[in-house]
């Protein structure tokens, strides 16, 4: 590549004036497709790091093109002046890339010509000297000088062309990124005579790539950390709540009077473990506990928080507390803390002497009842106040079951797309279904099956008890 500073070679001419042309054209035509996509990307500002990295990437690429766009109208117009201009042309607003300077250092006379422009790159004054090659690591940071001392050295030793970056420091006090490439320019016996160089400012560059590769990073750490959460509540759930699918096998004392099984659905559009929960006890008088609900949030906080409140409900329940109660101490527990927020949830217990069913309900769906065939939902116990204080009084019902009867049990969101008694319509119309049935287990197949497989938002439990005897 031949100098265009060298005095003893003509300068290089310009490429054709179309052709240019013709690449500002095509430039110019792909910088507005871009800032079209990035429009139609854009939705409500967001600060999470994936929206954060989209917009860095879509800023710096039309930096670029803005400085494609100069850098080929410099290249149609021909070389900047060798002298130093008074006035130096200033850079457009925003470029990454614009700010390009020359220079020529002359061996053989110890000459050194700079472009205007390389004088504002650096700092320096338009009307002092141009520095020579031993004073030009004056402006450079200490730690960056010995990489210009072997670019130099090897340009001018060994004849290899000049392709790096160093950081200077201006009389300003602001430190700027410089790329610098050049060429040794060779005498007729084959020695270097000069040197030629093109310095571009590319602070703004490194600064727009930095932000892009930090943004990256900060969304693969939150991915990862929500990767972890996620496994880590998974752990949890499985060390310290009940199985989330399959058969509930209680240590029967007696004969066996209800056939159990359950399962947890997960949220489509979560990774993180949510807060619904299902739960069965059997208690020391030969009464079983059933419970169903869900608290506020998602992640491990949730899982720590449902292992605290299922706690707390079966030792109410072991105290002797019935469903009523049972809730309202519930609701003082929670009032008094800041953690867990209870969402909703449906209490019962069964006395298998007399199958009476007790059950009590703080803003979730009723429990179903299923009988030759047919269902319904079970008729909501008077005085139940939802979102109560801490002195609230919960309504308390009872049904009394009949050997073969099926009762569901299920948290919002079991059926996608249906809360209320919508949701309640789609599940009783299972009746025929669920009556062929043999176990419990087959019921939870029929009610996964049917809904199970549709896309849904949220987490969702259905605990299903088949009276034996």
């Amino acid at each position: 590549m031949p100098s265009h500073l060298s005095a003893d070679r003509p300068a290089a001419q310009p490429p054709g004036r179309g052709s240019v042309d013709a690449l500002i054209s095509q430039t110019r035509r792909l910088k507005g497709d871009v800032d079209a996509v990035r429009r139609d990307s854009e939705g409500e500002e967001s600060d999470h790091p994936r929206e954060r990295w989209q917009r860095a990437l879509y800023d710096l690429a039309l930096h670029q093109l803005d400085d494609l766009d100069e850098h080929l109208a410099q290249l149609r117009d021909g070389p900047p002046p060798t002298t130093a201009a008074p006035e130096p042309r200033v850079p457009a607003q925003g470029s990454l890339l614009s700010r390009v300077g020359s220079a020529e250092w002359n061996l053989l006379t110890d000459e050194a010509s700079w472009s205007g422009e390389l004088y504002r790159i650096l700092g320096r004054d338009p009307a002092a000297p141009p520095l020579t090659l031993d004073e030009l690591p004056s402006l450079v940071l200490d730690e960056d000088r010995p990489k210009l001392t072997a670019m130099v050295t090897d340009c001018l030793v060994d004849a290899r062309p000049i392709d790096g970056e160093f950081r200077i420091a201006r009389r300003s006090g602001d430190v700027r990124t410089v790329h610098m490439m050049g060429e040794p320019v060779l005498d007729t016996d084959g020695s270097t005579a000069s040197m030629w160089a093109v310095l571009r400012d590319v602070s703004e560059l490194r600064r727009n790539q930095r932000a892009v590769s930090e943004t990256r990073d900060s969304l693969h750490h939150r991915q990862e950390a929500a990767r972890s959460e996620h496994r880590l509540a998974v752990e949890l759930q499985e060390a310290v709540l009940p199985p989330w699918r399959g058969s509930l096998r209680l240590p029967h004392r007696g004969p066996r009077t209800l056939d159990l099984a359950a399962h947890h659905l997960p949220a489509s559009t979560h990774t993180l473990i949510g807060g619904d929960w299902y739960d069965a006890l059997e208690l020391t008088d030969g009464e079983t506990l059933l419970s169903v609900g869900d608290l506020t949030g998602q992640g491990v906080g949730v899982t720590s928080n449902m292992t605290m409140l299922l706690g707390a409900v079966r030792g109410m329940a072991m105290a002797g507390a019935r469903p009523g109660q049972l809730m309202a101490w519930l609701n003082q527990l929670l009032d008094a803390t800041v953690q867990p927020a209870l969402g909703s949830a449906v209490c019962c217990r069964y006395r298998p002497a007399t199958r009476t069913l007790m059950w009590a309900q703080a803003g979730h769906p009723a429990p179903l009842l299923f009988r030759d065939g047919t269902g319904r939902v079970l008729n909501a116990p008077d005085g139940v106040l939802l979102g109560a204080t801490s002195g609230a009084v919960y309504g308390q019902a009872e049904e009394t079951l009949e050997v073969g009867d099926l009762l569901l049990l299920h948290t919002d969101g079991l059926v996608p797309g249906h809360t209320g008694s919508a949701a309640a319509n789609l599940l009783l119309a299972l009746a025929p279904r669920l009556a062929g049935n043999r176990t419990a287990e087959d019921c939870v197949r029929t009610v996964v099956e049917e809904f199970g497989e549709s896309e849904r938002e949220d987490n969702a439990c259905v605990l299903v008890a088949k009276v034996m005897s």
